[in-house]
């Protein structure tokens, strides 16, 4: 029996770029802010990005915290990013 490969949201790249540009950060200073064991290249970063890679929950949970949202906002396509991050407080945007 082989299992379905799950949905991965088309807009989480995107949306990751979004807040690293937002924040006034390259990719390299963004992996600083990050502060993930594990995480030490850049060009993880540049996959998220660009949607090579997955990034793991952790590190989604760190970008939610650094612009100020909830993790749903960057997981569902529904929904948008705040136009002004870091937000102020954690709201979901439709």
């Amino acid at each position: 029996m082989g299992r379905a490969a799950r949905k991965k949201p088309q807009r989480l790249g995107r949306k990751l770029v979004a807040i690293r540009e937002s924040l006034g950060l390259t990719q390299d200073e963004m992996l600083e802010k990050l502060n993930l064991d594990g995480l030490r290249r850049r060009s993880a970063v540049s996959g998220y990005e660009l949607g090579t890679r997955e990034p793991s929950f952790d590190i989604l949970l760190a970008y939610a915290e650094l612009a100020g949202v909830y993790v749903d906002v960057l997981i569902d396509d529904r929904l948008n990013l705040p136009k002004n991050l870091p937000a102020n407080q954690r709201k979901i945007y439709l």
